[in-house]
């Protein structure tokens, strides 16, 4: 059986993919994404660390070796974004090519090698792309953004979707490092020095900072492998603030990590950590943030989401990027749906108020419930434990992402911790374990009634029983669905009744 392109079903159709080349100090890098939309998923990435900005700071031109060597990048960028058939390739440089003496040269080879325009950003509006990478990826936030790269820091203040405040300073890793001569010590003053000026982040105190760019990521993910965290998602990671000033003091040296630990970090990132920490630090010490809160999406994201029409920008992240995978890979989507509205009222009967981003979740886990039927029954729980704990889902927590992706696997597993779900359990609250634990049982009686199919579960309703009832609860079943009901389904419900402590009986209804 011979294949063609228009066989595959693994990717949303009616969409075309679209590429950003993002032309940084330290790196350059292709990301073609499915296509424009408000939960974009990478359909190809690669990067290349050039150093366009090695010997800036002392030279005041871009490294010549650099420049040659992200000239064949950019080449080879270019026929990679047509080969992934994307409908627009958008060029965004930043520090480097803005501030480089040769940086006109530099970008005029760069658009002879890409045969189109390159978008050179100033410093406000790269932090303003940065700052709506945040909006994109993050439920309401409230604080600042902190984007650092090779070349420049910037930083915004930002409330749910309004920006304010954008400023740039140079103190990108790379610039950083030479500055101070490799010094630490002395790039903590030089950081110190520019960001005592940097008033909006007089406003931060007590809020969150949102941390964007590779230095900083990298510090999450020595902190992930120094405490062993089981959740290894760089999107929403959190860290409170007086454990991370204590943990940047231990980067700014890398002495007290073990070789192992550092394994976590690439070779070529590990070396701007210490300055990258010291900059952290400084911009921490004047904010006095609740929190620090890292991101993997920054500019190349915020740019897109500028990009988007209105009613896009309304969706809710996290449930497009969850309805597009049931529509990928669940037997029946309009099932999914029916699942999520379902639940709110069957939560309400059990006395669970739902307030924050409880519903969301919830939504989000009976969305994704049908995502691993294909595999085998044994691993099914597994699979979609797997799927949802390292999707990439956007405006979730962490302990969101475990209630969704634990929910799922209850769903399939029953309603028990073991060795594979322990480690999600430990970053989930109370709260959402038992939340978790509750959907899942219902999902495991949902299923039994509606063979996975829509149509069923809308006629189904679950009310509390008056006094004088024996029962707590009644499952209301109209006389039409009576031969649904089987021996599985009441040992499913009966397990449901364990689990709440509450006496559940069937009620046919004409």
């Amino acid at each position: 059986m011979s294949v063609v392109e228009s066989d595959a079903q693994g990717r949303l159709q009616g969409i075309k993919p679209v590429a950003v080349i993002d032309i940084g100090s330290n790196s350059v890098r292709l990301v073609v994404y499915e296509g424009l939309m408000r939960s974009p998923t990478v359909l190809f990435n690669e990067k290349a660390l050039c150093g366009l900005g090695r010997g800036l700071a002392t030279t005041g031109q871009m490294d010549p070796e650099g420049v040659e060597r992200a000239i064949k990048v950019l080449h080879r960028y270019r026929k990679l974004a047509n080969q992934a058939g994307a409908k627009d390739v958008y060029v965004l440089a930043t520090a480097a090519a803005r501030d480089a003496k040769n940086g006109p040269e530099f970008i005029e080879r760069a658009e002879a090698a890409l045969g189109c325009e390159l978008n050179v950003l100033t410093g406000e509006e790269e932090a303003k792309y940065a700052a709506l990478g945040i909006v994109s990826g993050v439920y309401s936030p409230d604080g600042i953004v902190g984007d650092l790269g090779g070349g420049s820091l910037e930083i915004v203040d930002i409330k749910d979707d309004k920006l304010s405040g954008g400023i740039t300073m140079p103190l990108g890793g790379l610039r950083l490092q030479e500055q101070a001569d490799g010094d630490i010590d002395e790039a903590q003053k030089i950081a110190k020095k520019h960001i005592s000026k940097a008033d909006v982040l007089d406003g931060g105190k007590d809020r969150v900072f949102y941390a964007v760019g590779g230095t900083w990521r990298s510090i999450a993910k020595l902190h992930m492998e120094a405490t062993n965290y089981p959740l290894h998602m760089m999107q929403g990671y959190e860290i409170e603030y007086e454990e991370m000033m204590s943990f940047l003091d231990s980067v700014t040296s890398l002495d007290e990590f073990e070789k192992e630990t550092l394994k976590a970090v690439s070779k070529n990132r590990r070396i701007l950590l210490p300055f990258g920490a010291a900059t952290m630090q400084e911009v921490l010490k004047k904010m006095k943030p609740s929190k620090v809160v890292f991101s993997a999406l920054g500019v190349r994201e915020g740019f897109l989401y500028s990009k988007l029409d209105k009613e896009q920008i309304k969706e809710d992240a996290l449930l497009a990027g969850a309805r597009e995978l049931a529509i990928l890979r669940a037997r029946s989507p309009a099932h999914a749906q029916e699942l999520a509205d379902w639940t709110g009222d069957a939560f309400e009967v059990f006395d669970v108020k739902e307030k924050g981003q409880g519903a969301r979740y919830r939504m989000a886990a009976c969305l994704l419930a049908d995502i691993s039927w294909r595999a085998h029954p044994d691993y099914r729980g597994l699979q979609a434990l797997n799927i949802i704990s390292n999707g990439a889902f956007l405006s979730v927590s962490h302990p969101g992402r475990a209630y969704i992706a634990l929910t799922n696997y209850y769903r399939y597993e029953g309603l028990r911790d073991d060795g594979i779900s322990a480690g999600l359990a430990e970053v989930a609250t109370d709260k959402y374990i038992y939340r978790a634990k509750l959907l899942g049982a219902l999902l495991r009686v949902l299923y039994l009634f509606s063979a996975s199919m829509s149509g069923i579960i809308p006629k189904l309703a679950l009310e509390k029983a008056g006094k004088g009832s024996d029962a707590d609860i009644y499952l209301c079943v109209p006389k039409e669905l009576e031969d649904f009901i089987g021996e599985r389904l009441l040992t499913r419900i009966g397990h449901l009744e364990k689990f709440t402590e509450k006496k559940i009986e069937v009620k046919i209804i004409d």
